[in-house]
């Protein structure tokens, strides 16, 4: 009796000493987190705490991310995906679980052996089976492990697509704006060269100007509409690429808000500690599912090494005529030890490959925390110079812009030549160009920095 006691002891203690073993080969990914995401940058809050409709507030472009995340087809795949390793996951679950049988079962059998009459063997049964794994060595229990890990990934692939495309549909739109802003700058500039030609025509055949002057404005002119069709291509392009975003066939009109004004937010915004990084980044997330995953493999390979002890109980009913048959019970009791004694290998060879892929899943995770800090640090500095540069290009548009006045109004004195007035157009030409650029530059560093910390895959309440 003492000795049954031992080994039922034996049973039920090996998976505490299991758990130990089982991974202790496993190494937890070195870190070694800066005491600040961006150096200098000491903040309590992050900028991603703000939900997506908040931070942009543009109403036209929330309709177009809705209309996105609505509709993508990727973003479609990716909740797919969750409902399969939910389902998967379930089936790890219930592995744990008795698994419970139900058997009909009604033959005839005639054997005629030789120098024997014939016999006739019928059999009708029905047996319900009752089987259950006793997880000795915690397998089922990593493949629960595992499967829930697996499910957790996905659902945070699924949230740091969702951030993804509220970038780009956001990027997309920004773009489209200042292409539009671009378009309207070279019409209204087209409109004042026509206005140019027409005044040196009449100029040169009043006979108060040469012809050079009248060419000159021609030349102008040209140059101006040349690029008009290379923006218009660039529009519908733009276009097309939120039609891909929101999974609609290209052609479709897309809408525009109201112009943004020239200066959009402060020269520095809060990005957190580096914990919230951590914990805001899906990405990051489901590389450290995908690293418990891969420590659930581990478990899993190293309990395979070991016996497998399974019981099962069957009982039902079992006659060879249906008269009687429910007076004849029936009933099985079965345990089954399975061990693995020679494998060649196998086995050990298995439980270090799920060493090797663990130490490649978290060598990944490792890799991407770095790469979120270089991210968001290359976010932050671009973020400040592009808004220096927009006050820089302000400064210069409105010096060009006053230049030209000065410029038209000593031409008509006949301080100056025509060529000086061509020349300050040219300017404040460029310089407005420029100020629309980097006025979308600093959306889309916006964008870029708001997406690195991590912001845009919350799910709006309704």
């Amino acid at each position: 009796m003492k000795q049954i006691r031992s080994i039922i002891f034996a049973a039920l203690a090996a998976p505490l000493f299991y758990a130990c073993s089982a991974v202790r080969h496993c190494q937890a990914p070195e870190l070694n987190l800066p005491q600040t995401v961006v150096p200098g940058a000491v903040d309590t809050l992050t900028l991603a705490d703000m939900e997506w409709w908040r931070f942009y507030g543009d109403s036209t472009l929330c309709d177009l991310i809705r209309r996105t995340l609505e509709s993508n087809r990727n973003i479609r795949a990716a909740a797919a995906r969750i409902e399969q390793m939910r389902e998967l996951y379930r089936i790890r679950k219930a592995g744990r679980l008795p698994n419970l049988g139900l058997n009909a079962l009604a033959d005839h059998e005639t054997n005629d052996y030789a120098g024997e009459s014939p016999k006739r063997d019928p059999e009708f049964g029905l047996k319900a089976a009752l089987s259950w794994e006793l997880d000795l060595w915690g397998n089922l229990r990593w493949a629960k492990r595992k499967g829930e890990a697996e499910w957790l990934a996905s659902i945070e692939d699924e949230r740091a697509m969702r951030m993804v495309l509220v970038a780009e549909t956001a990027s997309a739109y920004f773009r489209l704006v200042a292409l539009d802003n671009e378009l309207a700058i070279v019409r209204r500039t087209l409109e004042t060269r026509r206005e140019g030609v027409a005044k040196a025509k009449l100029r040169f055949e009043g006979g108060l100007t040469s012809e050079i002057v009248y060419q000159q404005a021609q030349v102008e002119y040209a140059t101006t509409a040349t690029l008009i069709p290379n923006l218009e291509n660039r529009i519908e392009i733009t276009e097309n690429a939120l039609c891909l975003l929101m999974g609609t066939y290209p052609g479709e009109k897309i809408p525009r808000g109201e112009a943004e004004p020239e200066t959009l937010a402060p020269d520095s915004l809060p990005v957190g500690l580096p914990s919230q990084l951590l914990q805001r980044r899906p990405d990051i997330r489901a590389a450290e599912q995908q690293l418990r995953a891969a420590m659930g493999a581990v478990g899993m390979a190293y309990a395979d090494r070991f016996p497998r002890l399974t019981f099962t109980l069957q009982g039902g009913w079992e006659n060879d005529a249906l008269n009687g048959f429910f007076r004849s019970p029936f009933s099985y009791v079965a345990g089954q030890l399975a061990a693995p004694l020679f494998g060649f290998g196998r086995k050990k060879a298995a439980y270090k490959a799920a060493l090797a892929a663990y130490e490649q899943a978290r060598l990944k995770y490792e890799q991407k925390v770095l790469e979120a800090f270089k991210e968001t640090d290359d976010a932050v500095s671009t973020y400040r110079n592009v808004r220096q540069t927009t006050v820089l290009k302000t400064h210069s548009r409105n010096a060009a812009r006053k230049y030209v006045e000065l410029a038209e109004l000593q031409y008509r004195t006949g301080s100056i030549n025509y060529i000086d007035v061509l020349d300050a157009q040219r300017r404040y030409f460029d310089a407005q160009t420029s100020l629309s650029n980097a006025i979308r530059d600093e959306h889309l560093a916006l964008v870029q920095l708001y997406k690195t910390l991590g912001g845009g895959w919350q799910r709006p309440t309704k």
